[in-house]
């Protein structure tokens, strides 16, 4: 059974304080903010922790309102604390285990970043049918997520990278390779879906509902 770390604050916590050093996260969060549609009325942001991937969208598309889901107190009080006073973002409660409730509506983009991976791959799968069915026609699914490496060594490596030994791995990530997520989307019925930028673990993978949907 997987061990999920992210019910401790403390796991939390920990990870805001390692979060800024982790090697080239600016890079992928610069590549979703560039797959973003010219208009965006409505984001959604899947398990947005503090809320600091929600506020890089709204701030390249100010005239967007948007939505952040988390299921950790610290992580939720704390991106309500940031978008205290903000009427244009809605921070709720809610677990990626669990469906997306019908009641979200629509939207015109859905991001994560570094999140999906603590889920059991059937429900990253289940989740992304869910984003399908909740994007607008023509709307945009970006995940900058932690993919698996093809092979153990090259997943050691990577831990070495970001100055860790293997017995350090966060026993919460459920890895999946990038082409198998590719697939899933290309199956779901997404179109332009693509890998648009990887180093070693850390992906950006996005594709569009086609507008005829």
């Amino acid at each position: 059974m997987t061990t999920n770390l992210w019910v401790s604050e403390e796991h939390a916590l920990a990870y805001l304080r390692n979060r800024e050093s982790l090697p080239h996260r600016v890079d992928a969060l610069a590549v979703m903010c560039e797959l973003l549609p010219a208009r965006v009325d409505r984001v959604l942001d899947l398990g947005t922790g503090d809320g600091v991937t929600l506020a890089l969208v709204l701030a390249a598309r100010p005239e967007a309102t948007g939505v952040g889901l988390d299921f950790g107190d610290e992580m939720l009080r704390r991106a309500r604390e940031r978008f205290a006073g903000d009427a244009r973002v809605v921070i709720d409660r809610h677990d990626l285990e669990q469906s997306l409730l019908p009641g979200l509506g629509s939207f015109d983009v859905v991001v994560s970043s570094f999140a999906i991976h603590h889920c059991a791959p059937d429900r990253q799968r289940a989740l992304y049918a869910e984003v399908f069915e909740i994007l607008r026609p023509g709307g945009v699914f970006v995940n900058a997520e932690h993919v698996a490496s093809p092979t153990p060594g090259l997943h050691d490596e990577f831990l070495a990278a970001l100055g860790m030994e293997p017995h350090e791995d966060d026993p919460s990530n459920q890895l999946v390779a990038v082409g198998q997520q590719l697939g899933w989307l290309n199956e779901l019925g997404f179109d332009d879906v693509d890998c648009y930028w990887k180093w070693r673990e850390l992906a950006v993978l996005a594709g569009r509902k086609p507008t005829g949907a």
